[in-house]
């Protein structure tokens, strides 16, 4: 029995929250209405928290592409990309991302999850050394692991204690990777990726971005923060998600290096899991020509991500540092955060629930990510539902 033991904790932990009716898990969207409201737990609820940006999810020619595939090509490739499983819907994705970026070359792969793994596992290995920003996804964390390369984290956006740490590597640094994202999802911060990308002409090591949730939201073409730094050039290796600003599934890595090509034949996740179905392939190709061809979506995504940052903090809520579509309230507790997520979906506001260890510091909080397809009306309600829920759970807490 000992074997499962480390598991009597977490059930605790779980029953404990299911008891105060603050268990994400037992929530169930039971019908999707739009993109930005869906039928929850038996109420009409506006989706806040869906990462849905450019709201292309029930977007028609997205939704008839995907159909055009299904019906010609079947529901799945059943087989990885080495084996059956590559189609001329995965060669097509991969040169228009790649062109999309500006670079030689890209890979896609079934999951942005699995992006990180495989191109982190097969870039990297023992004897090379990775450092990464402390607020690094979870997923870049575990391909680290994979890798077997030594792994120094540096303080969140701080370009102080990165250049300390490499200046300690000495050598090392040329078979060093530095980690950065776009976006960071949990407070919605961007990475001060100019200065970052400075270092390399001092310390000579490679730099890989994490654009997931800045795809589409960020630069003139909405291809991330590189581009909106200006800055893309310095970037080594471009990596990304389908499942955002796209609304697919999937995920990618971008590169001028042609060693990005070799990783084919090296990343265990390409390797061995199942490529994506056409269905997915055939809706991310037609998400991305509209993310080009309109970008009044990503004005109308900031006009909503500042008028939701600005009303939460005149309610007196403590947000993050500067203005993004991922709005996060933090909170002082746990018990608190619970409670005020369940007065929003009472509501009729779905937001997400983050609680530790998932976010910084310890930090409890309640994450909004707003959508280019959320109305006016809609971002109103939601600041109203935080609002009267503000005012109920503050004072309980002076009580």
């Amino acid at each position: 029995m000992a074997l499962l033991r480390k598991f009597h904790q977490l059930a605790e932990a779980q029953k404990a929250l299911g008891e105060g009716g603050g268990d994400p898990f037992k929530v169930v969207v039971e019908r999707v209405i739009s993109p930005t409201e869906a039928v929850v737990n038996g109420r009409r609820t506006i989706l806040a928290g869906t990462n849905n940006y450019l709201g292309l999810t029930f977007d028609p020619q997205c939704i008839e592409a995907a159909l055009t595939a299904v019906r010609e090509q079947g529901t799945g490739t059943t087989g990885s990309r080495m084996a059956n499983g590559t189609f001329a819907g995965h060669m097509a994705l991969e040169r228009e991302l790649a062109d999309f970026f500006g670079r030689k070359s890209a890979v896609v792969f079934s999951t942005g999850y699995l992006a990180n793994l495989g191109i982190l596992s097969a870039l990297t290995g023992p004897g090379d050394v990775i450092l990464l920003d402390a607020d690094c996804h979870a997923s870049i964390y575990d391909g680290c692991r994979l890798s077997g390369a030594e792994v120094i984290r540096f303080r969140h956006n701080d370009v102080g204690d990165l250049d300390k740490r490499l200046r300690r590597l000495g050598d090392q640094t040329s078979k060093s990777l530095i980690i950065i994202e776009g976006i960071y999802s949990m407070l919605g911060d961007r990475a001060p990726v100019a200065e970052i990308s400075a270092l390399k002409r001092e310390y000579g090591f490679y730099l890989l971005l994490d654009e997931a949730h800045s795809l589409g939201v960020l630069g003139k073409r909405g291809r991330g923060l590189a581009e909106e730094a200006g800055v893309e050039q310095r970037v080594d290796f471009i990596v990304g998600t389908f499942s955002k600003s796209l609304g697919g599934t999937g995920g990618f890595c971008v590169s001028n290096h042609p060693e990005l090509e070799l990783t084919r034949y090296i990343s265990r996740p390409y390797i061995f899991t199942a490529s994506p179905s056409p269905s997915v392939v055939a809706s991310t190709r037609t998400a991305l020509k509209i993310l080009q061809e309109r970008p009044d979506l990503r004005s109308r995504l900031w006009a909503n991500a500042h008028r939701l940052y600005e009303q939460l903090q005149g309610i007196g809520l403590k947000l993050g540092p500067e203005v993004s579509p991922i709005v996060a309230a933090r909170l002082s507790s746990k018990e608190e955060a619970i409670a005020f997520w369940m007065g929003l979906l009472e509501c009729g506001v779905y937001v997400n629930l983050i609680l530790p260890p998932a976010a910084p510091n310890g930090d409890s909080m309640l994450r909004c990510s707003v959508s280019g397809a959320h109305t006016t009306k809609q971002v109103d309600q939601i600041c109203e539902a935080f609002s009267s829920v503000s005012g109920s759970v503050f004072t309980s807490r002076e009580a």
